[in-house]
């Protein structure tokens, strides 16, 4: 009975090489994005800036948790040569994630809630992944772990693995790009940077990273109605559960995901639906850009903040990220008739917006 088992792959490892160094090589082309300043009253003595990740090359936020999660399946052994690659996502993940998988020449799947903006599905599809669709959002996790099992193949379950596979010490993450982007303007360590949770990825990254760097920045995170982080962060819960789909894509979930660190943020504010919408609205009357739902929660957040800061006469600055472009929900956030038919008044959350451009108060639903 021989006591050495030898499972050494020499021509699957070079093919993990290859693949890694092809993912790698996507990120030295396009991991910084711009660092963009929000046009506020200078008298204020606040900036504000907003990170555009929808340059990376599939437009979102998500292309850099993509590219982490590949990297960490690949070194892990768990993605080799000719494995189906399975996710469960509401969109903006799976389109970063079927780019990566065509980079590497693999079949992607992606199980998704039926109400998926037509938007994305198209663009998952334009980089070769196939949709699987499920009508109650709380069954993609299971569904999609069901798939992978079937054929073989690696279910990357970015509602557990998005903390753990971005090394927040450093090394290009979100908030090194950040922070070094900041070093020359007036306040480079900002007071608050401002993020929403749908993995809860993004908000441990830089949450770990300010304590990593010593940094008194604080963390606040924004979260749509009906989601879970809230409550669950608010009682100390994670047990916490909604069971209830969020309507601003990418962020909020029905249940407390397994990658959000609580012990890590020091805020967190609930922003109504309706409000996410009037202040991605807002964003396209004051600088001409169109963005996501998410993107416009990231902004009622970051603005109640800076409100706060000039009612206090605090100088200093803001951060939060535009997370992907507005081309995506042209039928939906940015439809009238759509916003109609599903109740949202955006009016009072527009005054509020009006009001904090022209004095720096925070009075809503005024």
């Amino acid at each position: 009975m021989t006591a050495d088992v030898d499972r050494s792959d020499p021509a699957g490892r070079a093919w993990v090489d290859r693949a890694v160094a092809a993912v790698e090589a996507d990120a030295r082309r396009s991991a910084d994005t711009h660092l963009l300043v929000y046009p506020l009253p200078p008298e204020w003595g606040v900036d504000l800036y907003l990170k555009d990740e929808s340059t990376h090359p599939t437009g979102s936020l998500k292309h850099r948790l993509a590219r982490s999660l590949f990297l960490y399946a690949l070194c892990s052994g768990q993605i080799t040569e000719g494995s189906t690659v399975v996710e469960a996502s509401s969109g903006s993940t799976a389109v970063s994630e079927a780019y990566f998988a065509r980079m590497l020449g693999l079949p992607f799947v992606a199980v998704m809630p039926a109400t998926t903006s037509p938007e994305k599905v198209a663009l998952i599809e334009f980089h070769g992944g196939r949709c699987h669709f499920v009508d109650q959002p709380t069954g993609i996790y299971e569904e999609a772990r069901r798939l992978a099992a079937e054929c073989g193949g690696h279910y990357l379950d970015q509602f557990t693995n998005a903390e753990r596979a971005t090394d927040w010490r450093g090394n290009n993450n979100i908030a090194e790009s950040v922070f070094t982007q900041l070093e020359r303007e007036r306040h480079p360590v900002p007071e608050w940077v401002v993020v929403g949770a749908g993995t809860g990825g993004t908000s441990a990254t830089i949450g770990r990273y300010v304590r990593y760097r010593r940094l008194p920045t604080r963390l606040a995170v924004v979260d749509p109605e009906g989601s879970s982080f809230f409550p669950g962060w608010r009682d100390g819960d994670p047990s916490v559960l909604t069971g209830r789909a969020s309507r601003i894509e990418g962020i909020g979930r029905p249940r407390v995901e397994p990658s959000f660190v609580p012990t890590i943020v020091d805020r967190m504010i609930r922003v109504p639906d309706a409000a996410s919408l009037a202040a991605m609205r807002h964003l396209e009357q004051a600088t001409g850009r169109r963005a996501g739902g998410s993107t416009g929660t990231n902004l009622w957040g970051a603005f109640s903040l800076v409100a706060e800061m000039v009612a206090a006469g605090r100088q200093g600055s803001v951060v939060t990220l535009l997370c992907d472009g507005g081309e995506r929900y042209a039928h939906t956030y940015y439809s009238d008739e759509w916003v109609a038919d599903r109740g949202f008044d955006l009016a009072p959350h527009a005054a509020t917006l009006r009001r904090f451009g022209k004095t720096g108060e925070w009075v809503v639903g005024g």
